[in-house]
């Protein structure tokens, strides 16, 4: 596989992407646990079909040492019992949050709710962000048909 734009060595995409690194970095730096961010990342992109973001926040998150069950269980997080409550809200959270189009009600009160149970609104605040920042990476990548599998931790920063 190929991609249709080298969007690296892209001028305009490097303006755009810049905009979109910085909301990122804000998330980053925010007082949300940083595992919780990698689990959002993962899940978002499964549900969306990014393999170029599956590979890289399983990579980050396992070099930040995320273990490889809880890698491999996020799929099925749902059954799982390798999740904290609160990832389990941001989870959810996450799901609807990308499903958006399925369901004409969009994020439901009880998983708001849930949520905001786990999480101050500073971090409220930064997980919405991330599901939309994630989701707006995700769109870029599937649209551009990015190739998975050669991302290193590190490569980007």
């Amino acid at each position: 596989m190929e991609a249709r734009l080298n969007l690296f060595a892209n001028p305009f995409f490097g303006k755009v992407l810049k905009h979109i690194n910085s909301a990122g970095k804000a998330v980053s730096d925010s007082s949300l646990p940083a595992a919780t961010q990698e689990l959002v990342k993962i899940r978002a992109s499964q549900i969306n079909g990014c393999g170029f973001c599956t590979d890289m926040h399983t990579k980050d998150a396992a070099h930040a040492g995320e273990t490889a069950q809880r890698l491999h269980l996020v799929a099925v997080w749902r059954e799982a019992t390798v999740f904290t409550e609160a990832e389990r809200a941001a989870l959810e959270l996450t799901e609807q949050g990308t499903r958006i189009a399925d369901a004409a009600g969009g994020v439901s009160d009880e998983v708001w709710q849930n949520a905001a149970k786990h999480y101050d609104e500073e971090q409220l605040a930064a997980l919405v962000s991330l599901i939309a920042i994630i989701n707006a990476y995700n769109r870029v990548n599937v649209i551009n048909q990015q190739p998975a599998g050669d991302y290193q931790p590190g490569m980007f920063g």
